[in-house]
């Protein structure tokens, strides 16, 4: 029998075994850096990490099903399963402490933050964006600049010690909106069309565009200030400009460039070309990102806000793959993006709530972000529309929120952290109850004794 080469083709993986391939695949890679990291020239303990794993997947799913059971959000029961592994130490069992300061998983969990902005600008229409209106766009400043000043004001008159940047930094991660529950809220109430659904969703991804600007300038100034620099107003307007040109030029050029990327990788071989090209797009302008002094989660999210079907279409046909990128996407973040969210859930740390002034705290804190949502209905423009569900549509912070702890715990002035663990507990918290209160507030309002949105100011 005449042996043809060309004619063989590598068996494709399954679904169940695609997920085991990447995790497998991500942490051969990250090996070698882990061993630096952990001062090992030869290797690194892969036990502990595989452990938080299995922890955190199995805890994650559980968590998640059992708040979906209850009609709430799967992020939430992630948090708690978080919380509930970090804080065994409180009845006496110690097991899994270190856990949560694995450099592996911490590396993990921030690729995972990459995927889920990189997924979010995906599902993002730019067109659609430009197209919201004035009222989407007023409704998304006073969004940001309301619960930001209020968030300020609290923070320092419960924490009069602070450094006042490390205040305005607490403010910040008041700011966004999580688009994802209130756009869920609203396709089950079948009221994403409405004039108020489509300002709140419109506003709600302004929002996150806003607040990642916001992130970027107040991160900057905070960098600053620790390395002792002068504050400068120069220096503010100089981030927000290499800001807004970061991805003003990321979307225009990387709409050109991911053409001709996809294009060429029509005349490469192999099989998962697609998914290839797409990833290394997205840690492409992430690193961009990161060179210009902004946080790589804003090039992640310009990636996926630049890359369009269209793009990619003649690769996906020549691959053969029947499902969109966000479906394939979907395993490795099923993985990832969990990862994130229990290990926030695990640097939680109980005791603090022990006190008087941290619960205190994050009560007022809760309700600084409640209220400052709720400046957002003097931003609607159109007569007729029910200012209060647009307030309320605006209340969740979501992951977003949590983003901005994680990174806020790793920023320091005078060797002090900008997020200590007081104040991460309690922003935790804010996350949890203004995702949990949004949608019964919404399908009160726009269905119940709200009279389904009937336009009352």
């Amino acid at each position: 029998m005449r042996y043809e080469p060309r004619t063989m083709r590598l068996p494709r993986l399954s679904r169940p075994l695609l997920l085991p391939v990447v995790l497998a695949t991500v942490l051969a890679a990250l090996v070698p850096h882990l061993a630096r990291a952990a001062g090992d020239p030869h290797g690194v303990d892969m036990l502990p990490i595989l452990e938080a794993l299995v922890l955190m997947l199995i805890g994650a799913k559980l968590g998640g099903d059992l708040f979906e059971r209850i009609g709430q959000p799967a992020v939430l029961g992630e948090l708690l399963a978080g919380v509930l592994v970090g804080n065994l130490g409180l009845v006496g069992y110690h097991q899994f402490e270190t856990l949560r300061t694995l450099p592996g998983v911490d590396i993990l969990a921030q690729i995972g933050v990459l995927f889920l902005l990189f997924g979010v600008g995906l599902e993002t229409d730019i067109k659609k964006m430009m197209a919201v209106g004035a009222s989407s766009f007023i409704v998304a400043v006073l969004g940001v600049v309301a619960p930001m000043v209020l968030g300020y004001f609290v923070t320092g008159w419960f924490f009069p010690e602070h450094n006042r940047l490390a205040d305005w930094f607490v403010g910040a991660t008041l700011c966004a909106t999580s688009v994802g529950i209130t756009a869920r809220v609203l396709q089950d109430l079948g009221r994403s069309a409405s004039t108020e659904g489509r300002i709140i969703l419109g506003a709600a991804v302004i929002d996150d565009v806003l607040g990642l600007i916001v992130l970027a300038v107040v991160a900057g100034i905070i960098q600053a200030a620790d390395q002792g620099v002068a504050f400068e107003a120069r220096s503010v307007l100089w981030i927000i400009g290499k800001s807004v040109a970061f991805l003003a030029v990321a979307i225009v050029v990387g709409q050109w460039l991911s053409k001709r990327a996809f294009r060429l990788a029509t005349r490469l071989r192999g099989e998962g070309l697609l998914l290839s090209v797409a990833l290394a797009f997205c840690f492409g302008l992430a690193y961009l990102a990161g060179r210009a002094g902004l946080a790589p989660i804003v090039g992640a999210f310009a990636g996926g806000l630049v890359l369009d079907e269209v793009h990619y279409e003649e690769l996906r046909e020549r691959d053969h793959a029947h499902r969109s990128l966000p479906e394939l996407l979907k395993p490795i973040s099923t993985f990832l993006v969990p990862v994130f969210f229990v290990l926030m859930g695990m640097r939680v740390d109980l005791a603090v709530f022990g006190r008087v002034d941290v619960l205190g705290f994050a009560a007022v804190l809760t309700a600084a972000a409640i209220l400052g949502k709720q400046a957002c209905a003097f931003g609607v423009l159109e007569p007729g529309t029910d200012r209060l569900a647009v307030g309320l549509g605006m209340i969740p912070r979501g992951e977003v929120g949590l983003i901005f702890a994680g990174i806020g715990a790793t920023l320091t002035i005078g060797g002090q952290r900008v997020v200590d663990d007081r104040v991460f507990s309690a922003v935790v918290m804010m996350v949890a109850l203004t995702t949990l209160v949004t949608p019964p507030l919404l399908v009160w309002r726009m269905e119940g004794s709200g009279g389904k949105a009937r336009g009352r100011r």
